[in-house]
């Protein structure tokens, strides 16, 4: 009974413990969003005029630029040019991958811009010869 008495003693604490617990809800990390809140909720992400993360973003993309991957580059040129908007190797590289990728249009508006922010570099003779050179109005390839 000695034996017994201990062991019982210690199943009733535990059975009264575990009553005495809330419920615990189901833990979520800290860093996860709460599923109620919509995408049209969440914060802007806001452009400052930011040279160096301008240059990350060019090097970046002419990373991709090298392994033929046109539109990752694309993509790496424009926020670029979000970050500074008068990078004017950003917009000859975003011309010369989106020429790549058979975009023309876009290609001709990257160039014009690359010539209005930087006319007296030496590519600039280049870039206009890449002009002339671009069929007017047309799309991307499918």
């Amino acid at each position: 009974m000695a034996r017994i008495l201990p062991l019982l003693l210690f199943s009733a604490a535990l059975a009264c413990a575990q009553q005495a617990e809330p419920p615990k809800e189901k833990a979520q990390p800290p860093f996860a969003e709460p599923e109620e809140e919509d995408a049209s909720a969440k914060p802007k992400k806001e452009y400052v005029f930011n040279p160096l993360q301008a240059e990350t973003e060019i090097k970046t993309g002419k990373f991709y630029m090298k392994r033929g991957k046109w539109k990752a580059a694309t993509l790496r040129f424009e926020e670029a040019l979000l970050w500074n908007g008068q990078a004017a190797e950003a917009y000859l590289l975003l011309g010369e991958a989106r020429e790549k990728m058979g975009e023309s249009a876009a290609a001709k508006s990257a160039y014009e811009k690359y010539l209005q922010v930087a006319p007296d570099t030496k590519e600039a003779p280049e870039v206009k010869k890449r002009l002339a050179k671009l069929p007017q109005g047309t799309q991307a390839k499918k």
